[in-house]
């Protein structure tokens, strides 16, 4: 028998739970070291325009799905059209699945990091390098934020999720607005302000556009159906464009607060804020060792670097729990703890990609690169293309009347929307699907 399907209690709800799976290490780590290699406050204003059009659109195109079938993808698609289509609906749970164990790996870092912060310094010589090549540690980190992750999937949408996130939301917004006032008040703090908030056009190339294109669609979470899960959970009588707005516009929030607290840090002690990957690992410790009060900040930075990772992880564990409740009648703790056994597993091959298995290569690239390149270069702009056509193509105008209450007529702007869905979106991401080879 089929599980009874939960809906998200209120409309805050589903937008702090949203948000949530949107807030990850996509704004915290992402986002800052993106935003200082490409010219900062350019950079941020092309980003802002993309992902209010067209992340907006492909969000909202997976809300529709989500909520029009009341199903996981690949279940959605079939429900909806079938043929072909639930093939799209594949990639996202795949996706999940692809991306879950090394992205647990690294939500096991930031673990790491805050317990090597209430211990001892995080700015030693190699730290990073010397923690993440291990061996043992980063997989026993690994399962600790695997662990929690399961935990909180486990309670269900209402009682884990929903709860979680309404806890874990607002208090990261409180840490980092304690981390923004003690970065902006550092001596040449300023430069870094100006650098992040005042845009230089003239610095902007196609490479420029095709990072804010790339950060905007790997911050918004769209392309793994988790915006189809979690809007499988939001009852008919509520509209989906005013959701839609919110979680990307609090999504966007967190990518410049987080901004506001590395980038003027960075300045202020005459760091390279195009440091790349490491700007959050290798160069914020030695900020943070330099700074009055560094040890309790850094552990404040790193424990809003956990929530935030963790946020995200159980939406994309949610995945694919409710495609075995919907699929193969799993029940949600059965489902969620063989999942959560099975990526954690999936992802030891990762976790010792920086240290006993360094040397394990294919195609020129380690475990964790090769899972990491499969699965955002190739399977989310996939997904979120195929996502974007089906509601272009062959769910209109069903799509149109479903963003409303049934008592409420389709709004006016939706045949720019289906554009956007049927040609622009896809288009651009193509785009950034072929730049990412």
């Amino acid at each position: 028998m089929a599980q009874t399907r939960e809906n998200w209690r209120s409309r805050s709800g589903f937008i702090i739970a949203a948000a949530g799976s949107a807030v990850g290490l996509g704004n915290i780590w992402r986002f800052p070291y993106v935003a200082g290699e490409n010219g900062g406050g350019a950079f941020i204003a092309i980003y802002l325009g993309i992902v209010f059009t067209l992340g907006f659109s492909v969000f909202l195109a997976e809300q529709t799905i989500g909520r029009a079938s009341k199903r996981s993808p690949i279940a959605a698609f079939r429900t909806l059209r079938g043929g072909a289509w639930p093939i799209v609906g594949f990639i996202g749970v795949l996706a999940a699945v692809v991306i879950l164990p090394f992205y647990s790996v690294v939500g096991g870092w930031t673990f790491g990091f805050v317990w090597k912060s209430i211990l001892t310094t995080t700015a030693e010589a190699g730290s990073f390098g010397n923690f993440i090549s291990h061996g043992w540690l980063p997989i026993l980190f690994h399962a600790l934020f695997m662990s929690a992750t399961v935990g909180i999937v486990i309670a269900g949408v209402n009682s884990g999720i929903e709860r979680w996130c309404r806890i874990l939301l607002p208090g990261l917004v409180v840490i980092m607005i304690v981390l923004i006032i003690r970065s902006i008040t550092l001596s040449g703090a300023e430069k870094g302000l100006a650098f992040f908030l005042q845009p230089d056009f003239s610095k902007v190339t196609m490479a420029t556009i095709q990072a804010a294109l790339s950060q905007a669609f790997f911050s918004i979470s769209v392309g793994m159906g988790v915006m189809i899960t979690y809007g499988s959970y939001i009852a008919r009588e509520r509209s989906l464009p005013g959701d839609a707005a919110c979680v990307i516009g609090l999504d966007s929030l967190f990518a410049i607060l987080a901004g506001l607290i590395i980038l003027p840090a960075v300045f202020a002690m005459g760091q390279n804020p195009s440091a790349g990957p490491v700007l959050t690992f290798v160069t914020l410790p030695k900020i943070f060792a330099e700074i009055s009060g560094g040890t309790i900040f850094a552990i404040l930075f790193f424990v809003i670097l956990s929530v935030a990772a963790l946020t995200s992880a159980i939406s994309i564990l949610e995945v694919v729990v409710a495609h075995l409740s919907d699929e193969h009648d799993f029940s949600r703790h059965k489902g969620t703890i063989a999942t959560g056994i099975i990526l954690f597993l999936a992802g030891i091959p990762a976790a010792l990609s920086f240290g006993p298995w360094a040397d394990v290569t294919l195609f020129g690239m380690t475990i964790f690169d090769l899972m990491d390149f499969f699965a955002t270069k190739l399977l989310l702009p996939a997904g979120a293309i195929g996502m974007a056509l089906f509601i272009g193509w062959v769910f209109w105008p069903t799509a149109a009347d479903n963003l409303n209450r049934p008592d409420v007529s389709p709004p006016k702007w939706a045949p720019v929307w289906r554009w956007m869905c049927a040609i622009i979106s896809p288009a651009l991401i193509l785009w950034v699907m072929i730049g990412g080879f």
